[in-house]
């Protein structure tokens, strides 16, 4: 458990009940499919972090998010912008961020000071970005990290798009100025920029990183009722970010809606590298869909978030689309002691090259490979191989294909007897282990029945059996709210004659530790702090503000907040 240095600071007896609150939060769950308020994370002292219950729809994870409030926004208007909803809707980690170096009415400091990697909020946004990507308890995909940001925001969102775009993939600028302009221009007065001095700025601010505007992409977005920055700037930052693309607007344009009365006009460029929004009825505020509220926050169109999450997940130019050929109808025949093996390999994005076709012997329940071959598919995609002569035994095909990108698709796998059926024996287990996640523990391994009649594979926890998932040769089974400390699990493989192999496992639980504050400061976990706001700053992330001042004074009604 990580070592946290801050607790409540115990002025009489009566605070006892507060420590053991704070201390109580050693067993708290995880955050998934909710928020964390105030986070002190990558520079920031301030971060709302929404970690979705839902996956990305492409790469690996989740995609990341980060969103830029304006001036004179509070980053606590985002929790009421509908930001939850497209974060579940595409599997969006997505991260609010308070301005350490505010400059004019509380705004990102855009128009001051050095732009680059090293230099004031562009760094704790890179770092922001890349502790979060590093966090493997969340799961982002550092491939599907993109920065979003409304009015100033927007500018810095910009911004730093061109710092860093080896680290983000994707740039949402709503409503705000172009990169490189001053204060004065955010406000009505439009500050005209050329493509080639948007261009020769964005580059200069990347450096040496400016190669990989190649595979970064931007949606550019402004209301049409806005009168605070002028919608001038609208098409300029589509434009300068198509010329840093070096594309060219399609013709024509197409009406985005979220029902009859919310809707958005969109503009794209070639290739889906750029897109323009057009928020119908908004005003110079973020477009957070129906129901959305707050300074700055509208309901009159579109969910801007949710449209950044399909679009940037439809267009991403980092991640591997490219899935593979897939095998399919594969089958094996054995004739004078020789398998004949074909299938189908198809791959949706381009040509076959190859096929690889392993054979394993599953003699002593283990597999061992004999024999590989390499074939090509003809011109209806098919394959035959045939192996060398064979003993009589059990044997296991793996095949996989290779496409022209070298991308190589999932392994096909089947089993298939080579001579006459042996007698009746018991399945055989082998590679047994056990991985852990919290009060969760997963147990795999290989399961061999030579007579082809497997039944089940069941897994018995300390609380209850588990009737394993096979696959091929391969079995797994998971079981939740395990006791701390010591564990085992008995793995009991049965076939169609009720003949069954047992084998086991052990393995350790660390349920963490409750206690009352002295146990906590024993074990070292936890030292003395500052009173009620140190306890609430270390322990924050897991329950609002709110909800500790109401459960510190159920429980002790003497409690005083500092």
């Amino acid at each position: 458990m990580q070592k946290v240095t801050q607790l409540c600071k115990r002025k009489s007896a009566s605070f006892t009940s507060l420590a053991v609150l704070c201390a109580a939060i050693f067993s708290q769950p995880s955050f998934a499919g909710s928020w964390q308020q105030n986070v002190s994370i990558g520079g920031f002292n301030n971060v709302h972090i929404y970690t979705p219950d839902t996956q990305s729809s492409i790469g690996n994870g989740h995609s990341l998010m980060l969103v830029l409030h304006g001036c004179v926004q509070p980053i606590n208007n985002y929790l009421t912008a509908n930001l939850e909803d497209a974060a579940e809707a595409h599997g969006m980690v997505i991260a609010v961020p308070d301005a350490m170096n505010k400059a004019g009415y509380s705004c990102w400091s855009y128009w001051q000071g050095a732009i680059n990697r090293s230099s004031g909020d562009y760094k704790n946004l890179i770092n922001l970005a890349n502790t979060l990507s590093a966090d493997a308890t969340r799961n982002i995909d550092p491939k599907q990290v993109y920065i979003a940001g409304l009015s100033s925001g927007a500018a810095m969102a910009a911004q730093t798009a061109c710092v860093a775009p080896d680290v983000f993939a994707g740039v949402a600028p709503s409503a705000g100025p172009t990169i490189g302009t001053s204060s004065s221009g955010a406000i009505s007065t439009c500050e005209t920029v050329s493509e080639n001095t948007f261009v020769s700025r964005c580059e200069s601010y990347a450096g040496s990183y400016k190669d990989h505007f190649a595979t970064q992409i931007a949606v550019i977005g402004h209301g049409t009722a806005d009168t605070t920055v002028n919608t001038c700037y609208n098409q300029q930052n589509a434009d300068g970010f198509a010329a840093l693309y070096g594309i060219n607007q399609l013709s024509g344009t197409t009406t985005i809606s979220d029902d009859a009365t919310r809707t958005a006009e969109q503009s794209l460029w070639q290739d889906n590298r750029v897109a323009m929004l057009w928020f119908n009825n908004l005003d110079h505020s973020w477009s957070g869909g129906q129901g959305a509220s707050g300074d700055y926050v509208a309901a009159n169109s579109i969910n801007f978030a949710t449209y950044l999450g399909e679009y940037f997940a439809a267009n991403n130019k980092r991640v591997d689309r490219n899935a593979g050929p897939e095998i399919s109808n594969l089958t094996a025949t054995d004739s004078n002691n020789q398998l004949t093996i074909t299938g189908s390999a198809v791959d949706p994005e381009g040509n076959v090259t190859n096929v690889d076709i392993n054979v394993y012997s599953l003699a002593g329940g283990a597999a061992s490979l004999i024999e590989s071959l390499n074939v090509q598919v003809d011109a209806n995609n098919t394959f035959s191989g045939v192996t060398s002569a064979l003993s009589d035994g059990l044997y296991e095909v793996r095949v996989s294909a290779t496409d022209n990108e070298s991308k190589q698709g999932d392994e096909a796998n089947l089993t298939v007897r080579v001579g006459p059926e042996p007698a009746a024996t018991a399945p055989l287990l082998s590679d047994t282990a056990a991985s852990v996640n919290g009060q969760c523990a997963t147990v795999t391994g290989t399961v061999i029945d030579n007579n082809q009649n497997l039944s089940t594979v069941v897994v018995s926890f300390s609380n209850g059996d588990v009737t394993a998932t096979v696959n091929g040769l391969e079995y797994f089974a998971e079981q939740c709210n395990l006791a701390g400390g010591n564990n085992s699990a008995v793995i009991t493989a049965t076939d169609d004659t009720a003949l069954t192999s047992i084998d086991s496992i052990s393995f350790v639980i660390d349920a963490g530790v409750t206690g009352d504050y002295n146990l906590h400061i024993n074990e070292g976990h936890i030292s003395w702090g500052e009173g009620y706001s140190a306890c609430y700053l270390a322990f924050r992330t897991y329950r609002s503000e709110l909800g500790y001042r109401l459960l510190a004074r159920r429980n002790n009604p003497r409690f005083v907040s500092y």
